[in-house]
């Protein structure tokens, strides 16, 4: 067993303050903020790294001036305004506390930071009751303690609820305790949440800088924007990213997209999006439409573009050698990935293809070679790309030949896991370098800390590879992945609905797990339905009930995109997920913190998807507070406990919370497809004397001047007053406003029939349900629907401030 040792002594040097050990190691602690610590353990003293950190883009986020260091007979000081630094002298411990000198985090006695031939180690003190979130995309529970994790991305298709690890590297976590930690290492890092002893947990590092933030926050929302405020904010998709996609595997043929197209607007099911797999390029990755399946790729684009669709295709980061001339001078100019053992480019086996150079995308030159080939099918009318493969594939744990491969700025055991952050950064910074001024549509399966920057995600190959029919567990399993990628800064993913794995041969058998999955997937902010091969995963495979059902929920997606898209916006100003945790919202009931297969869409609506074959009643968990069913629009449940919920095939369990609103539009067939649509706000009130409020994002949704400060707000709050209700509706225009000809509806839950409502001091006309035109009639009326016991409102938005009174 090593030890911590002696601190002997300590220099200051602006925010950062170095502690000496007997033993000639360096103790580093940097004050980035007042409640942000850097902390750097070297057992050389160098303090030295040989690349600087891939994730962090600013750590300078708060000016806290000199830095005072108190010094004491047995240990040193540092105080900022919310936090108290204590390094301990012999051995040398930190322990941080928080201003009230409640001890917040501590090293585990003399294991601190404790260094061999096999890294360095760190070991904090574990409480009882002390509970771990975060770490990305994993898989497992959403509370972490218990279990080991490692950081080494993976292509593990099919992986089971319990793998470990998969294909992203994401070492954030935060602990109930309000702190967390990200160790910026890029190696296989190591952490064990209380599998070694119920006194400590650990995390480690075989090599590399010993680098790792410390972040105090109130709360588990305060504590991730810092850390996007270390690496970076996530970067805004595309409007019609939020609509619904299809995939499949064998996606690759001109007639089968315009077919497939085709089929759904003859259905009515709305749709974006139509993905093509990698068999749609000639060579791989040379860009050019593969000859025999696609005659005319540039009328197929253009055709589908009039239709409302979106094109995406996939990209592999590797050339494949044979009969290809990209190889040849890829090769010619040292763009590939070298072998140690040979200094030639590394012969890499490929799942398909053949054998392959892997491209080093850390040489500057690749940057412009790479982004003038992937143009080409951007200039034929494509939308963006899904970055597949990125791991590099088969190079898991046990592929050791791949520590042979030799990149520019080090070997493949340090670069691993940061490759795909790097072919990432190239495919966004090289689309915005020959697109000025649009947002890129990328979604990658594989990258590092800090991938919000340049990409979205997707959780891998799910389901069940051996029965398709057994897919449930992943599925279910798939929500708290889902969750854990938000967590990691990932706000924007989506699961291959119906999951990737498994051959479908009966698809009426397979009908109730789509549904279901189709029923959770459309709540992933991207929605892509992608299965392997040959198996078709549109809606209509799978029978007429499951056909409905399933059109059903893809409307819902699309009747809440203004709803989606005003939380897109905020996870971009935050880096916040919007599909949340329980325990993210309510971070002191602990029964929340239990709940792996709900969250919290946004704020305001919680979702318990139906995850298990054959459930029609669902035990779901409503946190503290009231709650009304969002099916009915009525019906009231007190929270705090569970409660069963009838849910057929056709339900989706969803809640909103009372004192919410709630923006609606009417169904469209695809993003954007109407300019002037109305925008209906569902008021759920709040008691007397108190507000329910929203905020409500628009801007132009496909370029990047949401960068610039060029949107849309409009601020809605109701106010229950004695008499009835008092709502203000205030725009604020910044160089964008969605629409001149449109209404705002207010659908408000209210138990009388109002005697009286006016708009702007003059009285709105009364008229019945059935007359309601919102559509293209700009007058001001209302309607009662006594069955629903709601108020039916519409007013022409006209971006002037409007308030309305309703008695009762």
């Amino acid at each position: 067993m090593l030890f911590a040792t002696e601190c002997t002594s300590y220099t200051k040097k602006g925010n950062q303050v170095t502690f000496n050990g007997k033993d000639g190691s360096k103790l580093s602690l940097t004050m980035n903020s007042n409640s942000v610590i850097k902390i750097w353990f070297d057992k050389s003293g160098k303090l030295t790294r040989t690349n600087p950190s891939f994730a962090v883009v600013n750590e300078k986020l708060e000016n806290i001036g000199d830095i005072g260091v108190n010094e004491e007979s047995s240990a040193y000081e540092i105080f900022t305004s919310k936090l108290r630094i204590r390094i301990n002298k012999n051995p040398m411990q930190i322990q941080i506390f928080d201003k009230y000198q409640k001890l917040i985090y501590s090293d585990f006695k003399d294991q601190g930071h404790v260094s061999d031939a096999k890294g360095v180690k760190a070991c904090k003190v574990l409480r009882s009751d002390e509970q771990f979130f975060g770490l990305g995309e994993k898989t497992g529970t959403l509370n972490r303690r218990g279990k080991n994790y490692k950081m080494w991305n993976s292509d593990r298709p099919c992986y089971s609820v319990t793998e470990d690890p998969i294909a992203k590297s994401i070492p954030f976590f935060m602990s109930s305790y309000r702190y967390g930690i990200f160790l910026d290492n890029t190696y296989k890092t190591e952490f064990k949440f209380g599998t070694e002893s119920s006194d400590f947990y650990s995390f480690e590092a075989p090599d590399g800088a010993f680098v790792y933030y410390f972040i105090y926050g109130k709360d588990y929302k305060e504590i991730q924007q810092q850390y996007i405020a270390l690496t970076g904010q996530p970067i805004m998709p595309p409007k019609w990213a939020l609509g619904f996609a299809q995939s499949r595997g064998l996606y690759t043929k001109e007639n089968q997209a315009l077919e497939v197209a085709a089929e759904f607007r003859k259905r009515k099911i709305p749709i974006d999006i139509i993905y093509q797999d990698i068999g749609w390029t000639q060579n791989l990755q040379d860009f050019e439409w593969r000859k025999g399946n696609y005659t005319n790729p540039k009328a197929m684009l253009k055709k589908l573009k009039d239709n409302g669709f979106k094109m995406i295709v996939s990209q592999d980061p590797v050339v494949s050698q044979k009969d290809n001339k990209q190889w040849a001078e890829a090769d010619k100019l040292g763009y590939f990935v070298k072998d140690v053992r040979t200094n030639k480019a590394y012969d890499m086996p490929w799942p398909w293809g053949g054998n392959c150079g892997v491209v080093d995308f850390t040489i500057p030159e690749v940057a412009d070679w790479w982004g003038k080939y992937q143009q080409k099918p951007i200039d034929d009318g494509i939308s963006g790309f899904w970055t597949d493969m990125g791991e590099p594939a088969w190079s898991n744990e046990e592929d050791t030949d791949r520590l042979n491969m030799k990149h520019r700025i080090g070997m493949h055991d340090e670069i691993h896991n940061i490759y795909g952050l790097t072919w990432d950064k190239v495919v966004k910074e090289q689309f915005e370098k020959r697109n000025p001024n649009q947002r890129i549509f990328q979604m990658t399966r594989s990258a590092y800390a800090g991938l919000q920057r340049y990409t979205f995600g997707w959780t891998n190959d799910s389901g069940s590879g051996s029965d398709v029919l057994d897919g449930w567990a992943q599925m279910e399993n798939q929500v708290a992945v889902g969750i854990s990628a938000g967590l990691g800064g990932i706000p924007f993913w989506t699961t291959d609905i119906s999951g990737y794995c498994g051959d479908i041969t009966d698809y009426p058998a397979m009908a109730e797990l789509y549904t279901r999955w189709m029923q959770f997937g459309i709540f992933c902010p991207l929605s892509r339905a992608h299965h392997e091969g040959d198996n078709a995963v549109e809606p209509w495979m799978f029978g007429e009930v499951a056909e409905k059902n399933t059109k059903a929920a893809i409307e819902l997606k699309y009747k809440l995109f203004p709803y989606l898209y005003t939380y897109s916006r905020k996870a971009h100003d935050t880096g916040l997920p919007i599909t949340r945790g329980l325990f993210m919202e309510y971070p002191n009931d602990a029964e929340a913190a239990k709940i792996d297969n709900q969250f919290i869409f946004g704020e305001e609506l919680l979702v318990a998807p139906v995850l298990k074959k054959g459930e029609r009643v669902k035990r779901v968990y409503l946190p503290e507070g009231e709650w009304i069913d969002f099916n009915d629009k009525k019906t009231e449940y007190l929270g705090g406990e569970k409660l069963p919920y009838k849910a057929p095939l056709n339900t989706i369990p969803i809640f909103v919370k009372k004192g919410s609103i709630i923006p609606m539009m009417p169904i469209m067939q695809y993003i954007g497809e109407k300019r002037d649509y109305p925008v209906t706000f569902h008021i759920f009130p709040n008691y007397e004397d108190e507000k329910a409020s929203f905020t409500l994002y628009e801007d132009e949704g496909e370029n990047q001047d949401y960068l610039k400060g060029i949107f849309s707000l409009t601020y809605i709050v109701c106010t229950t007053v004695s008499s009835g209700f008092n709502i203000d509706i205030s725009p604020e225009d910044k160089g964008f406003y969605q629409s001149d000809k449109r209404n705002f509806v207010l659908s408000i839950l209210t138990d009388k029939k109002p005697t009286s409502v006016s708009i702007n001091g003059n009285a709105a006309t009364l008229v019945p349900l059935e007359k309601l035109n919102i559509d293209n009639d700009f007058s001001q009326q209302w309607s009662w629907d006594e069955n629903g016991k709601k108020l039916l409102l519409k007013t022409p938005d006209q971006r002037k401030k409007i308030n309305i009174k309703i008695n009762n």
